[in-house]
Parts: C-alpha cells; structure tokens; sequence
C-alpha cells in the first residue's frame, strides 16, 4: 500500500500537460520558421550536426525528472502490515481527565496539553507493556482498547480534546471503573491504572472505586495536574475569553491535592504532581518497575516507510545523463543510433 506525506503537492503534476503542451507549440513554430529558409530535407543536410532526435530525448527526459520530482516532494510511503510482536511488560491503562478544567493554563502550555505531553513520555518508556487508553469527564469512555502497539496509542493522543467527552464535569470513580473492564483476565501479569486528572471529583467516590481496583489486583497510580493557587478556564484551548458562573464571577479551577493522594492512597499507588520538569515521569517509572512483567504477545502494526530517497537517486541519473547528451551530434555518440 503506498501512502503520501504531503499529498497536496501531486497537484503539480497538472503543470505537465501544459510543459507538454508548450513545447509541441514551439517545436510547430521553429518548424515553421525553418520552413521560411527551406525544406525540411535541404534544411537537415546544411546542418548534418543538429540531431532533432536529442532535442526530444532531453525534453522527455527533463519531463520525466519534474514528475519524479513532484512525486518525491509528496513523500510517498509504503507499509503498512500487521505483525505479531512479544513483550516482557504489565498491562497499563492511562485515564486522561478532559474536562474543560484541564484547559487551564497554570502550568505551561495548559493542564491538557502538558497532560498528552506525559502520557506521550510513559507511552515511550513503557513500549514493553500493553497500553489502553481511557478519557474522562462527566462520562468516560475507552479511546484505544488493550495493545502492544505503542505507535497507535500515539496517534491516539492526537485527537484527545474535551469535546471528545460531550457530557462537562469529572467522574474519576466512573473513569476507574471503565479503565478495570480493559484489563484481561490474566493473573501471572500486574496491571495498574495511571489517572491524570485535576483532581476536581464531583462525583464522590474515586477512593471506593480505587480501593475496588486493589481488590482485583490493579494497583492506581494518580498525576496530578495544575497548581493548589488555581486559574482561571478558558472558553476553548485558543480562546483568551474565559468562564463565568452564572453570577458573573470569573471560575477558578484548583488542582485538589487531597483528593489525588487520597486515590493514590486507597488505589497502593503514587501520588505525584506534574510540574514543568520530567520528574513526575521519573517518578512513576519508578513505581511501575516495581510491578512483575510477563510475557506479552499482540499485533502491531509497522509504520511506512519513506521511499522519496529512491526517486531522489532516480533524478540525479537523469540529469547527468541529460547533460551528457547534447543537442548536436559528436564523435562519442555518432555511431550509437539512439542519438541520430
């Protein structure tokens, strides 16, 4: 299957019909003017050194090295299969809140994207383990099943916004839940679960939920995001017009400490607060290398792989033996009956 980075650019391949077309309109015209002195046959013989056979060499030459070059632009890719791959890893659910709390911007750029920014980082250092990723707000809902396929997670990242969730508000003990169905039944593996939220619960029971996650042998681990002080959210991730209650105050959104290490605590896992170092990563690989590995088989897709290098080598061979043809016949080229 062949796929292309910059499709856009294969619009340039409409400049060929016109390339085309111009120079059948100056080959009728020099033929004409010729006409003017002479025939064709008379014409030839005063001038036995001009070859019109390598003039139209260079000009299908040269049209083939402008479309190789178009094509090379758009960067064409080829893959993609689907192989069967096996890990030494855990199985890991990564919940991500996406409520619009998360668009504060108390730490740099805003609590959601600095929250994909670290689940980019544990994706990356836990490419051995299986990674499902869940998103919450005032519902919560799987994003990406169970994998090995540490790549599609990534891509995953890409479409996490709030209005990936329609329903506002945080249901942490709703997100917990729905992250324990995405675990499988296998015993020999340590699963854990990594919540990164504000904190804002309005649902009430996160620790109950976290204590019933331990039960089943799920270990919670929470991130949290933002600053105890708080800030103000914005309407939209772009937007410099913020929310109002409906007295007219400006909302402030808190990251609720207290409630994340009480999570933490009921779920036997770690509590850490992501500022803008790497430290709050650090700290969870930490824990998580705690946890027994297994084996873990399941398929993964491999990525595409760039060809435009091929075409780049392709045009280069071209123009240097497009230069090395020339427009008059030589002694070199005399006796080959291509360049007659």
């Amino acid at each position: 299957m062949i796929q292309f980075a910059h499709p856009t650019y294969l619009f340039l391949l409409l400049i060929l019909p016109v390339l085309f077309a111009g120079f059948l309109f100056l080959n009728l015209k020099k033929r004409k003017d010729v006409e003017k002195l002479g025939t064709l046959k008379v014409m030839k013989r005063l001038m036995p050194e001009l070859s019109l056979k390598r003039s139209y060499l260079k000009f299908w030459i040269t049209f083939v090295i402008i479309t190789l070059a178009v094509f090379m632009a758009a960067r064409p890719q080829f893959g993609s299969k689907v192989e069967t791959v096996e890990k030494q890893g855990i199985e890991l659910v990564i919940a991500i809140d996406v409520s619009n709390s998360m668009l504060a911007r108390d730490i740099d750029p805003d609590r959601l994207s600095k929250a994909k920014q670290i689940m980019t980082r544990i994706i990356n250092e836990r490419k051995e383990d299986k990674v499902a990723i869940v998103v919450f707000a005032g519902d919560a809902f799987i994003q990406m099943p169970m994998t090995t396929d540490s790549q599609s997670a990534k891509l995953f990242l890409e479409n996490i916004d709030p209005s990936v969730v329609p329903v506002q508000g945080t249901v942490i003990g709703a997100a917990i839940e729905l992250s324990m169905r995405c675990f499988s039944n296998d015993k020999d593996v340590d699963k854990a679960i990594v919540l990164i939220t504000d904190g804002e619960n309005h649902e009430g029971n996160g620790a109950e939920m976290a204590k019933e996650a331990v039960d089943k042998g799920i270990q919670v681990n929470v991130i949290g995001i933002g600053s105890t002080q708080g800030s103000y959210v914005p309407e939209s991730a772009t937007s410099n017009v913020f929310k109002k209650d409906s007295g007219g105050n400006y909302v402030v959104s808190k990251l609720n400490e207290e409630m994340c290490r009480e999570i933490a605590k009921a779920g036997k896992g770690l509590y850490v607060h992501a500022d803008n170092s790497n430290s709050a990563v650090k700290s969870l690989q930490a824990e998580l290398e705690k946890l027994q590995t297994k084996k873990l088989e399941g398929t993964t897709y491999s990525e595409y792989d760039e060809k435009y290098y091929i075409l780049g080598w392709a045009i280069l061979a071209l123009l240097i033996i497009e230069v090395c043809i020339f427009d008059k016949k030589n002694r070199i080229f005399r006796n080959i009956r291509l360049f007659k």
